[in-house]
């Protein structure tokens, strides 16, 4: 890896990042990413040039307002930093290519759909649609060597050139993955919904699905898909269980430890029932370890068999 390039990318990326800080603020507002001029969301004063530099504006600033002193989320500052690492990681491990270009972008996608889930439980149309396209546009340019590219070309002859050929498997490939990501998702949220009676997961997760499955195929979406339930399990029996300790700390202040440990369960119960989890939040990070990792954990993973 040449430090020079890498450091390029950081850069770049922290300027991505400045952007994305934007687009999580404005677009579940429904508000442009363009216009007006960024500007405080208290006093309304807008930000200067000078003060909107990625991470060193916010360190300066010791976060706070030049103008009326309330506090930047330190998010700001995080997000930037993810951003600028994620771009230097994919040129790592992926080298000065067009794959880089390629996961640098499904970076940026994912980093700001998880934080804007995590913040409104919103997946905004504006980030999902667009990168659904990118995805499969993408396929025509940056292989997708999955379902479609490993078992096809043995079965059908197609009447092209070999690298026009594999070009269209490796879109095919991409709209597989978008077919069976967004389908999962929609199949198991109606499955929810007829059980449960509420809604368990909204369209923006099938969206998020979708783009996720046109930039990495079948397999690999299905190991988001897989891996995002697993930590989201993992998760909410955590919330469960520190709910249930914390109350019952509260209630054995005032009744006997075993009508304690029941009632707090039974407070716990009901927070499990009625809290909505950002489950964007498990699919994208988990999309995420896909592209890096996801290759060599199922090849790990099938050598146990």
């Amino acid at each position: 890896m040449d430090p020079v390039i890498a450091s390029a990318i950081f850069l770049f990326g922290l300027t991505f990042g400045s952007f994305l800080n934007v687009c999580i603020y404005r677009l579940p507002l429904g508000l442009s990413v363009v216009t007006p001029r960024s500007a405080c969301p208290n006093c309304k004063q807008a930000i200067a040039f000078y003060d909107n530099i990625p991470v060193l504006s916010w360190l300066i600033l010791r976060g706070r307002c030049r103008h009326c002193q309330t506090p930047i989320s330190p998010r700001y500052l995080l997000i930037e930093l993810l951003t600028g690492a994620l771009f230097v990681a994919c040129y790592s491990y992926f080298g000065l290519t067009l794959a880089t270009l390629k996961y640098c972008t499904l970076s940026f996608l994912l980093l700001g759909l998880i934080f804007t889930d995590a913040e409104t439980k919103l997946l905004p149309d504006k980030m999902t649609l667009p990168g659904l396209a990118l995805g499969v546009a993408f396929s025509l340019i940056t292989p997708v060597n999955d379902l479609a590219a490993q078992f096809l070309p043995g079965m059908i002859n197609l009447p092209f050139s070999g690298d026009i050929s594999a070009r269209l498997l490796s879109l095919v490939d991409a709209l597989l993955g978008a077919a069976v990501g967004a389908s999962f998702i929609y199949g198991a949220g109606a499955i929810y919904l007829r059980w449960r009676g509420s809604e368990g997961m909204g369209f923006g997760d099938v969206k998020l699905m979708a783009m996720v499955g046109a930039f990495l195929g079948v397999k690999l979406t299905v190991f988001t898909i897989f891996t995002a339930s697993l930590a989201g399990s993992f998760f909410g029996v955590g919330t469960v269980l520190v709910v249930w300790v914390k109350r019952t700390h509260r209630f054995m202040k005032r009744l006997a430890a075993q009508a304690a440990r029941r009632r707090a369960w039974q407070s716990a119960q009901v927070v499990y029932r009625n809290y909505q989890m950002p489950f964007g939040v498990f699919l994208g990070s988990m999309a995420m370890v896909a592209f890096f990792f996801g290759d060599r954990l199922l090849h790990w993973y099938g050598r146990l068999w």
